[in-house]
């Protein structure tokens, strides 16, 4: 294979909605740049970016993939992401190793939920947008408005500088090619063909409406700058090579959002969105040098982001074969036959096969053996990447997503955008004791990959609990861990951690006395217990004073109480937020140990929550939801009857978020409900917030089903 250097290389992210027919468009894309013998399709799973059977069972894209094709001298890079809400933090991450995102809007129902996200990930990340308008072959293109209404909602959701640079061409035998706005030239298809097409004439029916927004385009990409608004007034036009290159900038500069037109599915326009990328996606050497930081080696996280302080100050590496050799790892995955693999952006040098790195991270060193560019799940091996393209290679030992490796001596790290927190979690429980053995190592594996995914164990229930996105997602995880590890486990919803506490004050006399022959056991104290402030935890205070229980058997009333306080009182929740004090007790010389101290507080403390108004507390979630606006009254009615305490409310675009307080409880089967309550285009994060009484009706019931604790008097 060719080596290219950065200015022959182009790296775009394909982002959208779900089902707005990315990996088909990328599949198409490959078909026509003949990348493939015949055009892969999603649902067979011949598709080069679907190659996970899970993915390919339940036709969604879940995590991020990446192919290239070679077109015209110039290498594209590819990054398929996810468009299902739960998994758009992949698509968050595809745009860190990418110069330009194609935005892909489903021609019939317009621009939707996730296409506003991933347009805002986009403008955050400062990585200028190409819209295309897919599936233009569907009997509802454009929703029944028409191209005009289409293109109108896409300038009021995204301003004037979102504009067609071409066409479609649509008649009663539906679309079948497009007429370029920028050179005037006409380009028809045959559906289901290489997505090749031939150049004629603009239809007449089109020519008045193309004329028309040809002026709109000129005048839109002259705005910007001083000597084309000279000429575009005194030629009245701007001429083809210099408008070419005006629009480059202005894509590059994010001043115009280009809108194009085409068909995945029937792989029509294909061919000219491929000449538009190569013509019009900056190159990563045009890109404004990326934000770095000397790394920092005091702690690495689980998720591969150091947790120290950073060595010094940010600068700025220029992505360039002349700097030092540095890469950035943006995905791992892991595969039967090659183990894990590493994707890798070259950020500056020459990456060369079989050189040895160092891993600025980790501060260890790696052999790249078998450097390739993958295409799907396929690797090609090559000689050498140089700056700014997209490589992989297989068997790294200690690197993770969110590394950088490079020269010795040349350390640098880049940030990776912030990961959400999980939105969901379950309880999980091997099957066999041959499944406990393999779980662990094997969901480590899968956490290599998926970085939402969180496994560990609840200290208060004994559970193994694993957090992930959403039930989809977590059922995902199952499946793979039955059929690549051979791990099989029951999915369970976890148990709420519910805590105790008490609402009042009280005293109380703990005293505990046993005689059996030769030493007996005596212990005696007396108790005060008070309320703290929600969050308080626990407080123990000695007020004992001449003697009456001897210093050394102090702690042994501590721990009597604490253990107590763990079982609980009222249904076998931790009891929490109180002050325990002793004041007064008595002993005896022969008689007193630590043991029957230890049995006197936990008589004490029993004794006192009896008259300490015991209550349930449980824990509140922090709630963001994110829907159109046609849903807004909806949700709102959900949250109420769920107990939920709305925060506020805020607009952005044709999008509701509402914030709101809403007990956990209320949210473990959230996700699903949300699905069905808005077809689809909702989302939500939520995080733990804080511990709340349980109102006396919802509490009468948990204790009802609970199982109160028995304390033991002797042990």
């Amino acid at each position: 294979m060719k080596t290219y250097q950065g200015s022959e290389i182009r790296n775009v992210a394909v982002v959208g909605h779900a089902h707005s027919g990315k990996t088909t468009m990328i599949a198409a894309m490959l078909h026509a740049a003949k990348m493939t013998p015949t055009q892969g399709r999603v649902a067979d799973g011949t598709a080069a970016t679907a190659y996970d059977d899970e993915e390919v069972a339940r036709g969604v894209t879940m995590q991020n993939a990446v192919a290239f094709a070679e077109w015209q001298g110039v290498k594209i890079n590819f990054v398929d992401t996810p468009g299902f809400h739960m998994f758009t933090h992949e698509a968050r991450a595809a745009l860190l190793p990418v110069e330009a995102a194609i935005v892909l809007v489903n021609a019939q129902n317009g621009v939707e939920a996730v296409t506003e996200r991933v347009w805002r990930f986009a403008e955050e990340a400062n990585v200028p947008r190409i819209v295309v308008v897919n599936q233009m072959d569907h009997p509802k293109a454009g929703g029944g408005g028409g191209l005009s209404a289409l293109v109108d909602d896409l300038v009021d959701r995204w301003g004037r500088n979102c504009v067609p640079v071409q066409l479609p061409i649509s008649d009663a035998q539906g679309f079948h090619g497009v007429v370029d706005l920028v050179t005037m030239e006409a380009f028809f298809y045959t559906p289901g063909g290489d997505g090749r097409g031939k150049i004629g004439e603009i239809p007449n029916s089109l020519a008045a409406d193309a004329k028309a927004r040809h002026e709109a385009l000129v005048e839109l990409v002259a705005e910007g700058k001083d000597e084309l608004m000279e000429e575009y007034f005194e030629k009245g036009t701007i001429p083809e090579q210099h408008l070419i290159t005006a629009l480059h900038e202005a894509i590059r500069e994010d001043r115009i959002f280009p809108v194009l037109f085409s068909s995945g599915l029937a792989n029509m326009a294909t061919d000219h969105l491929l000449d538009f990328i190569k013509v019009y996606a900056p190159s990563p050497v045009e890109r404004a040098p990326i934000e770095v930081h000397a790394p920092s080696y005091e702690a690495v996280a689980s998720n591969g982001s150091s947790t120290g302080e950073a060595g010094a100050g940010h600068s700025f590496r220029s992505i360039d074969d002349n700097e030092p050799a540095a890469m950035l790892v943006f995905k791992t995955m892991t595969d039967p036959f090659s183990g894990r693999i590493t994707f890798f952006k070259v950020l500056s040098g020459v990456i060369r096969n079989d050189a040895t790195v160092e891993n600025y991270t980790r501060r260890g060193q790696e052999r790249l053996s078998h450097i390739g560019v993958m295409q799907g799940r396929k690797a090609v091996e090559v000689l050498e990447l140089h700056a700014g393209d997209l490589g992989a290679v297989a068997k790294l030992r200690d690197t993770l997503t969110g590394d950088t490796l490079g020269q010795k001596g040349a350390e640098i790290q880049v940030d990776l955008p912030a990961f959400p927190e999980p939105a969901m979690t379950y309880a999980i429980e091997p099957k066999s004791r041959a499944d406990e053995d393999k779980l662990a190592p094997a969901i480590h594996k899968l956490m290599e990959e998926d970085r939402l995914i969180r496994f560990f164990r609840d200290p208060m229930t004994n559970e193994f609990l694993i957090a992930g996105a959403g039930q989809p997602h977590i059922e995902t995880i199952v499946s793979r861990l039955k059929k690549r590890y051979h791990a099989e486990v029951v999915l369970k919803s976890p148990k709420v951690p519910y805590r105790e506490t008490i609402r009042g004050r009280a005293e109380a006399q703990g005293r505990h006395k046993k005689q059996t022959g030769g030493h007996g056991q005596f212990g005696d104290c007396k108790i005060r217990m008070e309320p703290l402030p929600r969050g308080g935890g626990f407080e123990f205070g000695n007020e004992v004073f001449g003697g009456a229980v001897p210093r050394n058997f102090i702690p042994a009333i501590e721990k009597g109480i604490v253990e107590s306080a763990v079982r609980g009182y009222l249904a076998g929740f931790p009891v929490v937020d109180f002050r325990a004090t002793v004041f007064d007790g008595s002993y005896h010389d022969v008689d007193s140990n630590e043991m029957s101290f230890k049995m006197a507080g936990r008589l004490a403390f029993r004794k006192c929550m009896e008259s300490c108004k015991p209550c349930l507390l449980e824990p509140v979630m922090k709630v963001e939801i994110e829907a159109p606006d046609e849903f807004a009254g909806t949700l709102m009615g959900d949250l109420n009857s769920r107990r939920g305490r709305v925060q506020g409310m805020e607009s952005k675009g044709r999008t509701t978020v509402i914030n709101a307080e809403v007990p956990m409880a209320e949210m473990l089967t959230y996700g699903t409900l949300l699905t069905s309550m808005t077809q689809g285009k909702g989302s939500y994060r939520m995080e733990m917030d804080h511990y709340d009484i349980v109102p006396q009706l919802v509490a009468d019931k948990i204790l009802a089903n609970a199982k109160r604790p028995v304390e033991e008097e002797e042990e």
